[in-house]
């Protein structure tokens, strides 16, 4: 007799209707991006291009894009990062006018590269972002807006939301008693009043971070006087990366014959594969006890104590105890210099309090004054500086207390279709900053194009996938000089705390993640009615096939002009 086993019985499926487009006919994507820095140029040049089907509005509280370079107008202002690794990868400057550009020239660069690329037609300058909230009915954030010119609000409605306010853009004053009874010049050094004269006056200069470190000296010069308040010492270098001679306080200029030289492709490609290199490789310096850092603190300490020659006495005051790196570094030619003349007090005495003409230290000393320019740097926590919603989990301000909490610094769990440039733990120590905007900017277009393919809704970070990476940060920064008793902006100001302001690893290795997202680390919601993830295959057919006289082989190529790498990879070859 015969094998009578009955069959399995057969799977059934849930009932599922065929959507009537082809796979590539998408609806748009409404994206607005936050700030018109270097990070907000950038996703205005490179989103466009790389996400079809992206509709983009870049929103910039200022009259003009630039961000830091726009705004900060102070005395000596300048990158202290040679200018020639200070841009982008893909359209550089071969005639930069110093090696360490001034600020003028450097948002010149980055205006004129926005103009090149398109990216005014996305602006709405003069924009003020008061809110973003979460709209569960339509899975769509509400941004309240205000024109900086007439104070009129408006709200708009967009599907993805992605921040690139920078990481010192939201300045303010130092919270120190009785500041408001004062009544001379105060400024903050990121808000620099054009129409102030320093010439011949007493100036207290309160802060010597890079901003400190740059106004000092140039005020020197002029100043009848200045008071500068500096609580914590701080390292200071020739160079970030040993480029070179370092930076000097006078202009450092390029000879003509190096510029001609320059505008030989091959020339200019070589000279700056060779400089840019050498940003990459400082890395082994952020390890505690490593012999780099241990090298470096000698060296510094050389360079301290023959800038101080003038008063030896300064020396042991202005020595940290801490390791290089565990604060920013800054080359800070003339700095040490104009501390040693006779017109320039250091006094590490805490602040108690302002008087209407002057300030007060911890002994109780007052020192009369005519100005204060407050070097004291922004927020630290790298919360945007408007609140972000969402009902039934809160703020984004309340997410991040006591310290941010992201997923490789790009997206929060919580907070859906919700995305940062340059966010917290979101850059390397070394490398450059364009080459990593660059990067992240590209990591955000792979996820913009598989949310507009696969039309999904709603996109966000697995807490699981949150907490692993913090949990991976945490173990790596105990290694590093980071985690020591400093105060820096990369623990939010809190000596201890939590590390958010760098990548745990290289710039090499945080390109590395970047290259391949993972993204089964994401959780996903999709448009169809019935939610399933496949709807977007629509009825079987791509439009090219509709479309008489098109391309349907466009990977059949001559021979050569094939590279087995990419064969079968390049997205916009279909």
């Amino acid at each position: 007799m015969g094998d009578h086993t009955p069959s399995p019985a057969r799977r059934v499926a849930p009932y599922f209707e065929i959507e009537e487009h082809p796979i590539d006919v998408t609806e748009k994507l409404r994206v607005a991006v936050i700030g018109a820095g270097i990070a907000g140029i950038n996703a205005g040049i490179l989103l466009p291009i790389k996400v079809p089907g992206i509709e983009l509005t870049i929103f910039e509280k200022n009259r003009d894009v630039g961000g830091t370079w726009f705004e900060n107008v102070y005395p000596g202002v300048r990158c202290d990062i040679p200018a020639h690794v200070y841009q982008s990868t893909f359209d550089p400057n071969t005639r930069w006018t110093e090696e360490y550009a001034q600020g003028r020239e450097i948002c010149d660069y980055w205006q004129r590269l926005a103009r090149k690329y398109g990216v005014y037609g996305l602006l709405r300058l003069g924009t003020k972002v008061n809110k973003v909230e979460w709209d569960s009915s339509n899975s769509q954030w509400k941004i309240g807006l205000q024109n900086v010119d007439s104070g009129i609000d408006t709200e708009e409605n967009f599907d993805v939301v992605i921040t690139a306010i920078g990481r010192f853009n939201a300045w303010k004053l130092p919270e120190i008693p009785d500041i408001e009874r004062y009544e001379g010049h105060i400024r903050h050094n990121s808000n620099w009043d054009m129409s102030f004269d320093p010439t011949g006056k007493s100036i207290a200069v309160i802060g010597n971070g890079a901003s400190g470190i740059q106004v000092v000296p140039n005020l020197q010069k002029i100043a009848k006087h200045i008071d500068h308040y500096a609580r914590s010492p701080t390292w200071l270098a020739s160079s970030f990366a040993g480029e070179g001679g370092g930076r000097q306080l006078d202009a450092t200029l390029y000879s003509e014959e190096l510029l001609k030289s320059w505008e030989n492709p091959d020339e200019y490609l070589k000279f700056r594969k060779e400089f840019e290199g050498k940003f990459y490789k400082n890395f082994k310096a952020i390890f505690r006890g490593s012999e780099k850092n241990e090298t470096l603190r000698k060296e510094y300490q050389a360079l301290m104590a023959e800038r101080l020659a003038k008063k030896p006495e300064l020396y042991d005051e202005l020595i940290p105890d801490f390791s290089p790196n565990c604060r920013r570094l800054t080359p800070g030619p003339g700095y040490l210099e104009a501390l040693t003349e006779d017109n320039v007090s250091l006094i590490r005495k805490p602040i108690a309090r302002f008087t209407k003409s002057g300030i007060v230290d911890a002994d109780g000393i007052e020192r009369k004054v005519d100005a204060v320019i407050c070097c004291t740097g922004a927020n630290r926590d790298m919360l945007p500086p408007f609140p972000i919603v969402v009902p039934g989990v809160g703020t984004l301000q309340e997410s991040w207390t006591p310290d941010p909490y992201t997923y490789l610094g790009v997206s929060t769990p919580s907070f859906p279709n919700l995305l940062f440039l340059q966010g917290p733990n979101g850059a390397g120590h070394s490398g450059t900053v364009p080459n990593q905007i660059e990067t992240q900017t590209t990591y955000v277009a792979q996820l913009l194009r598989k949310v507009i393919q696969q039309q999904i809704k709603t996109f966000e970070p697995s807490k699981a996938a949150a907490d692993d990476f913090l949990a991976y940060s945490d173990a790596f920064f105990a290694k590093t000089v980071w985690t020591e008793d400093c105060s820096s902006w990369a623990n939010g100001g809190r000596p201890g705390s939590r590390i958010h302001g760098h990548w745990p690893g290289s710039a090499s290795h945080l390109n590395n993640v970047r290259r391949n997202p993972r993204w089964e680390d994401w959780e996903w919601t999709y448009k169809s009615r019935s939610g399933n993830r496949f709807a977007y295959f629509g009825n079987g057919w791509t439009s090219k096939e509709l479309l008489e006289g098109s391309d349907l082989t466009p990977y059949l190529k001559p021979p050569e002009q094939i590279d087995l790498r990419l064969y079968h990879e390049e997205w916009f070859i279909l």
